[in-house]
């Protein structure tokens, strides 16, 4: 069970004020400690599961043999584990794949998925410096949100990832995400603006891009937050998105 968010103050986080990110000023921001529940830690079988690119290999080869949930094995075309560095310093999590992800085994590889690579080239990186996954490792019919027992099903195959990659930063991609991992029933709009922490991550809320794509005016709020994340790392973010 997370803990109680307790309120962290006194941390000075730089964030752009201007747009074009040439003054900017120190603003405090709440930080709420969380902890995963004991029941979601890593995969049974043994001690720790091994970090890094060889444990997540293990651990996809058990997700694609999953069975957990009847509908989703029935009418994925595949599961869809993770993708990125091993080693991120920092971790996406979305939702649950879609068609495009369904089949090509990818998370984000669809509109919303051009979208977010955009969002990543804009912080100066590349995909692949960043370990990108979702809660639901299928597709669930008709695109429909994951259902608790199915993300519940799931669990221990996320935090297991969170383990191995072991990121700095965690980032949920939308309210599915955001309150599934955080046991929250906030609105992204209300988790914005703040720091959790989620195990040794510092975890950061904003909006899905597939909501970008259907409110492009929300683009401001998602490059504020990424500036947001980014200044907490020491790095500032210029320009408009």
């Amino acid at each position: 069970m997370i803990d109680s968010p307790s309120a962290r103050g006194g941390r000075q986080l730089l964030e752009s004020l201007e747009r074009s990110g040439v003054t900017h000023l120190a603003r405090p921001v709440e930080s709420v400690v969380l902890q995963p529940k004991d029941s979601e830690m890593p995969i049974a079988g043994g001690d720790d599961p091994p970090g890094g690119a060889g444990g997540l290999e293990e651990m996809a080869r058990s997700v694609a043999a999953c069975q957990r949930c009847q509908e989703l094995a029935e009418t994925r075309t595949q599961t869809v584990f993770g993708v990125g560095d091993p080693d991120a310093k920092i971790l996406f999590v979305g939702e649950a794949p879609g068609a495009d992800e369904d089949r090509l085994g990818e998370p984000f590889v669809g509109r919303a998925g051009k979208l977010l690579d955009k969002i990543i080239t804009a912080c100066g990186l590349q995909r692949e410096q960043i370990y990108i996954c979702n809660i639901l490792k299928c597709r669930p019919p008709g695109n429909r949100n994951p259902s608790p027992e199915e993300a519940g099903n799931c669990r221990e195959f996320l935090d297991a990832q969170i383990t191995a990659v072991a990121p700095e930063y965690i980032v949920c991609w939308g309210s599915v995400a955001a309150k599934n991992l955080l046991d929250s029933t906030e609105t992204i709009g209300r988790l914005r603006r703040k720091f959790f922490e989620y195990g040794a991550a510092k975890v950061l809320c904003t909006y899905h891009p597939s909501y970008l794509l259907r409110n492009p005016s929300a683009k401001k709020d998602v490059w504020e937050d990424m500036q947001m994340l980014f200044a907490d790392m020491g790095v500032t973010l210029t320009g408009n998105q």
